[in-house]
């Protein structure tokens, strides 16, 4: 662990930049099975505050990665600021599900079904692509139907149509909105670079699971992103309003994040509210802490979000929003245990022995 309270976020020198992506992670997550550990995985984190100080980190926290789902959130801000959300009428709920990588539960669905006729629009707009729901149950109830999988389905259908409430409101073409080029997505980049404290015209760019661009951005930036959204003191009035709008409707409405069996919702359900949480891809987590004015973002070096979600159980411990008590009763969330087909327990999911931070 390093603490850096002087460290200031900035843009990095392309040397600075080569070396922070050389950096071999600590150990942080291991995986048992019996009495032996059987796989590791590494991890950087950084907590940050919205001044820009890293007051936790670990591992290579100048590391660019991309953010993936976990930074729905902040993509979400434009939806708010630009006042499309109150045109429109968008409830927390609906406002929720624009932040969520949802499972395609029947609410998710349903919600996004009746989201989209009162902008004018419909499934066929949406341009995530479709898939069956994440959540088992609700896949094989559509499967029994004998219904096909539509876009609504797909877990970021509430972010799209986030976008195209935006596309509306700004009065944009609604088609290619999500294009690099396309003004909903230009307007997104630039609250990345406000928020994260970056210029993001050269960073580098690919595009996401549900075809939007995703942005390199440096772990800790993303981090300083989330904490001026846990504190928007010193942003413009409308920023300051969208942030809590989103946080606020995150916390009221958690299920609509994720799903009924999922961590993201789970955690924010357990703690109140007092940690707002979102996973990405490729082993990406971020939160937002607005009690303590902080923001955090870890990545896994392989992807592995069962290696995110105890990590992010950690940093929640680290900064008491998990106490030692309440960390009991969400061991199964936080530590969780791995069993065989058969139901029989086989290993844990853990922090390492000599956890980094």
């Amino acid at each position: 662990m390093t603490e850096s309270p002087e460290l200031k976020l900035s843009s990095l020198s392309s040397a600075q930049k080569e070396a922070a992506q050389n950096v071999v992670s600590p150990i942080t997550v291991e995986v048992t099975r019996g009495s032996m550990v059987e796989s590791l995985h590494r991890v950087s984190l950084a907590v940050v505050d919205a001044g820009g100080r890293v007051v936790l980190s670990s591992g290579a926290f100048e590391r660019v990665v991309y953010g993936r789902s976990a930074i729905k959130p902040l993509q979400a801000i434009p939806l708010v600021e630009s006042g499309a959300a109150e045109a429109h009428g968008l409830s927390a709920a609906e406002i929720a599900i624009a932040c969520a990588s949802h499972d395609g539960e029947a609410r998710h669905v349903e919600t996004v079904l009746a989201w989209l006729p009162r902008i004018g629009c419909d499934v066929s707009d949406l341009e995530c692509g479709a898939h069956l729901p994440y959540h088992e149950a609700s896949m094989i109830a559509l499967l029994r139907s004998g219904a096909e999988p539509t876009a609504a389905h797909n877990n970021c259908s509430g972010k799209h149509s986030g976008f195209l409430t935006l596309a509306k409101h700004m009065g944009v073409e609604t088609k290619g909105y999500i294009k690099y080029e396309h003004p909903v997505q230009q307007r997104i980049l630039g609250v990345l670079e406000s928020m994260c404290g970056l210029d993001l015209g050269n960073a580098p760019r690919g595009i996401d699971g549900c075809g939007i661009p995703v942005i390199g951005i440096p772990l800790g930036n993303i981090a300083l992103g989330m904490a001026r959204m846990a504190d928007p003191s010193d942003q413009p009035e409308a920023r300051q309003a969208a942030s809590k709008t989103i946080l606020d409707a995150m916390a009221a409405e958690p299920f609509m994040v994720a799903g009924s069996t999922r961590f993201c919702t789970r955690i924010m359900e357990a703690t109140g509210g007092r940690a707002l949480v979102k996973t990405g891809a490729e082993g990406v987590y971020c939160g937002a802490i607005p009690e303590l004015g902080l923001g955090f973002a870890l990545k896994v070096d392989d992807g592995a979000s069962r290696a995110a979600e105890v990590a992010t159980g950690q940093v929640l411990r680290k900064l008491g929003i998990i106490s030692d008590t309440h960390a009991k009763s969400l061991a199964h969330l936080i530590e969780p245990p791995l069993f065989n087909r058969a139901g029989t327990r086989t290993g844990q999911v853990r922090p390492a022995k000599e956890l980094p931070f």
